[in-house]
């Protein structure tokens, strides 16, 4: 396979294949020589190239204190780009796949002592790392609520249905209809005990959750996408960028993103997850109306700030502060 991947990357063995669920397999990686692999935290994330030469992130879903393996779980996306089906169908153990160094844009809060953990189907990924470090480390509570269409789609069901786990987990099913789905209000009313909250899964789910804790404070607040964004709407439109320190006009076509446009330009502008949930590129709107599809801003401070991987223009031109 190439090795060509977009951030410096290192070969691992595919070690074992499982499948875990309807449509979910486990993936396990290791040194081919059985060394050490770098580090992890709850949350992180990896990059690999699967077989049909595209480039995915997964989240890691073992406890970050096993230092010998990386484990993802994947599921087929029916509908997406052929990434996940190219790793479940053409991946076999033995084979080496290029994968980066762990990235975490979904970090578990280091002070918090209570946690609440909201998954939707495959979105529990990164979520059992973190609950696999809590349980490691003891000492902090947490609760999570876990959404799915079926049992037979429920990814972990089995470690997650353990004794230990009763009052801490609550698993949903909801047959894939919305008038079915869990009312997560009685669990984000009241912010308790401090409690930092993480939720993971579709957007619209996401977004439900991003609606409900508008009276949190934004930093206990705390999303990751496990899928690409979506780069264009039917109604998208072309609109110009002003940068206000040079003045620069950038045009950024439909199916583009403002970070994509300057980086065309030559701007080296800071990123990371690219899907509008970690914050790393915010950026304070000067000028012109936003068209906000990020899920990090408050409805406070929209008027001002931008995250400029996902969101776009309600007007022809806006003004940022770059």
């Amino acid at each position: 396979m190439s090795a060509d991947l977009s951030t410096p990357g290192m070969p691992l063995r595919l070690t074992r294949i499982a499948r875990i669920a309807d449509g979910i397999h486990e993936f396990e990686f290791r040194h081919p020589a059985g060394a050490d692999l770098p580090a992890f935290t709850a949350g992180a994330h990896i990059q690999l190239r699967v077989p049909n030469g595209l480039i995915r992130k997964y989240s890691l879903c073992n406890n970050p204190a096993e230092h010998d393996r990386y484990v993802i779980a994947v599921k087929r996306e029916m509908n997406g780009r052929g990434g996940s089906a190219s790793l479940i169908d053409d991946a076999r153990e033995g084979d080496e796949f290029l994968v980066s160094p762990p990235v975490n844009d979904f970090v578990l809060a280091p002070n918090a002592q209570n946690f609440i953990f909201i998954a939707g189907g495959i979105g529990i990924t990164p979520i059992m790392s973190m609950i696999r470090h809590l349980r490691a480390i003891g000492g902090k509570q947490f609760q999570l609520y876990y959404c799915t269409r079926s049992p037979e789609m429920t990814a972990f069901r089995n470690e997650l249905t353990e004794p230990e786990f009763k009052g801490k987990v609550t698993i949903h099913h909801d047959q894939g209809d919305p008038a079915r789905a869990l009312d997560l209000w009685p669990v984000v009313e009241e912010r308790k005990n401090r409690a930092h909250l993480y939720c993971c899964g579709p957007l619209p789910l996401m977004h439900v959750v991003r609606d409900m804790t508008g009276h949190w404070s934004p930093t206990a607040v705390h999303f990751e996408a496990f899928s690409e964004p979506e780069k264009a709407k039917p109604d998208d439109k072309p609109f110009k960028v002003r940068l206000a320190k040079s003045g620069e006009i950038i045009d950024v076509p439909v199916g583009t993103t403002i970070l994509e446009a300057m980086r065309a330009q030559g701007h080296d502008v800071p990123s990371s997850c690219e899907s509008g949930t970690c914050g790393t590129c915010r950026t304070k709107l000067l000028a012109g109306a936003a068209d906000h599809r990020d899920l990090v801003l408050a409805e406070h401070e929209r008027g001002s700030q931008i995250m400029i991987c996902v969101s776009r223009a309600l007007t022809p031109e806006i003004t940022i502060d770059r």
